[in-house]
């Protein structure tokens, strides 16, 4: 996960001639998109038994195992962002060009749209409710839902740049496994207050199917601010130094630190 320092590189216009795996890429965002919000979504939906309806359990693990698995699956071919706020963070940051962030951006807000019409047209139209819509629970207001979507943000996102980080040496685990416990745990806490979407491409498929826009601008601002604070504060503060050995020393002293205390 290389910084860009060309600055033509940075803008990507060569990269749609040159490079034919972007393609492949493009098509991996669509679809990491349109599963996420598929199953994802459609774990919110109620009522098919009576006296059945979805767990925060459930709709948290429904969503983080989903990322976990599209990751592992196309990780290699896109980077899985599968998030228009993972993607602007990750070009503030410099590790994707312009031309890509857009595209990907267009590509995941598509896979949300078709993943919400798939949803409704299997699912039986007394029970779909808002398609799993984002929406604020009425004890808070815009402004708190607006904070907490953008903290539930940069947890995952930070996760990404720290688990994607090249110059780490220390980290043994799953990457794909580690982003998506960060997404699980936020929405335990977060969907009985917000939905807890954290991703501006899963509430506007199902916006625009169901036609639901209620403080929708929180779920594109929140997240998107949230991913660019991760990037700024990953990138500048905590990334890895350049110099393995000058990590491993970093490493040892914190580790003698921590024994001794």
């Amino acid at each position: 996960m290389g910084k860009i320092k060309d600055m033509k590189e940075y803008i990507g216009t060569g990269e749609l001639m040159n490079d034919r795996r972007v393609w492949k890429a493009f098509l991996a965002e669509f679809l990491g998109t349109m599963f996420l919000v598929f199953i994802g979504c459609g774990s919110c939906i109620g009522s098919w038994n009576e006296g059945y309806a979805p767990s925060v359990v459930q709709i948290s693990l429904a969503f983080g195992v989903t990322v976990v698995s599209i990751a592992q699956a196309v990780g290699h071919v896109s980077g899985c962002h599968i998030n228009p706020a993972v993607t602007c963070a990750m070009l503030v940051a410099r590790h994707v060009s312009v031309i890509r962030a857009l595209i990907y951006i267009v590509c995941q807000c598509l896979g949300a749209i078709v993943g919400a019409a798939i949803l409704r047209g299997v699912t039986p139209a007394d029970i779909q409710g808002s398609l799993g819509m984002t929406l604020r629970n009425e004890k808070i207001d815009t402004a708190q839902a607006l904070g907490i979507e953008l903290l539930i943000t940069f947890v995952p996102v930070i996760t990404v740049f720290g688990a994607c980080d090249e110059r780490r040496n220390d980290v043994k685990g799953s990457a794909p496994l580690a982003i998506g416990l960060s997404i699980t745990t936020c929405h335990l806490f977060a969907v009985p207050i917000t939905g807890s979407s954290m991703n501006p491409a899963r509430s506007f498929g199902p916006a625009v199917i169901s036609g639901l826009w209620q403080d929708h601008w929180v779920y594109r601002a929140g997240p998107i601010l949230g991913g660019l604070a991760a990037a700024l504060i990953y990138s500048y503060v905590f990334r890895a130094p350049k110099d393995p050995a000058a990590y491993d020393v970093e490493m040892d002293n914190y580790n003698k630190r921590t024994n001794n205390a």
